[in-house]
């Protein structure tokens, strides 16, 4: 059996998300039909994360095993593949890699976009979140630049999950003005469930005056979601990169 990863993207609006649930439609359980389908022989997948409902994934990775390198290394291999797959989900590539690389565990960094836009516009729907507030984006951009002071994310956290640690690296935290709307782009070792979505309602609340800066030192320090603003919706989620070492792939 050799090791491979699977690099796709996703429009997540159709699903409960990546990863495999009971009685729910998701990207995981599509894309792993659809190999097992192609290979002739059960190939589960393990992402490098979970999205949540309704989050996109620009690139995205899943690793999984198999005997049939011949097929899996053939250039048509993925034409075949996304032939089976329905039109929200695509993918880029097969990438052989070393037979303990982990898609979850050994990625460097992550990085998420969120999308705003300001007027209502059909071709975003779902895409983005429409806000109609006036922002402070220079007080928003300076706020973000607090997260960098922080390792404890447990106030972004969504409650009751399972993790040992919320200590997190941030590496990027950026807002831009784009046509019709603002980006924020983060970047970091790992995240919380649900951190990204809370820092960008937090964020949001600042440019519309309703917290400073001085509260979210309050609220990062408090450690307690509840001090957090709301979670933003996921339709303007998208995770956009993943970091690998270059020691993982097999030329």
């Amino acid at each position: 059996m050799q090791r491979y990863f699977i690099q796709l993207s996703y429009k997540g609006t159709n699903y409960h998300g990546w990863q495999i649930q009971a009685n729910a439609l998701s990207i995981q359980q599509i894309v792993d039909e659809a190999l097992a389908s192609i290979l002739r022989h059960p190939a589960p997948t393990l992402g490098c994360g979970r999205t949540d409902t309704g989050v996109h994934a620009l690139d995205f990775f899943a690793h999984f095993d198999s005997p049939e390198e011949a097929k899996l290394m053939d250039p048509d291999f993925v034409y075949h593949l996304n032939c089976m797959l329905p039109q929200d989900i695509a993918v880029k590539k097969i990438h052989k890699v070393v037979p303990d690389a982990h898609a979850r565990f050994d990625a460097l960094s992550r990085t998420y976009e969120y999308r705003i836009i300001f007027m209502k516009d059909p071709f975003e729907y779902n895409r983005a979140m429409l806000c109609k507030n006036n922002l402070d984006l220079t007080a928003m951009q300076q706020a973000a630049q607090l997260l960098f002071e922080y390792s404890d994310f447990g106030c972004f956290s969504k409650n009751l999950t399972q993790v040992k640690t919320n200590i997190c690296k941030i590496m990027q935290a950026d807002w831009k003005a784009v046509p019709g709307g603002l980006e924020f782009r983060i970047k970091a070792d790992r995240f919380l469930r649900n951190m990204v979505r809370a820092i960008v309602g937090t964020l949001l609340d600042i440019g519309k005056g309703r917290i400073t800066e001085a509260d979210l030192r309050r609220i990062i320090e408090g450690k307690n979601r509840s001090d957090a603003g709301v979670s933003v919706p996921a339709c303007g989620l998208y995770l956009c990169e993943i970091e690998y070492p270059d020691t993982l792939f097999v030329k």
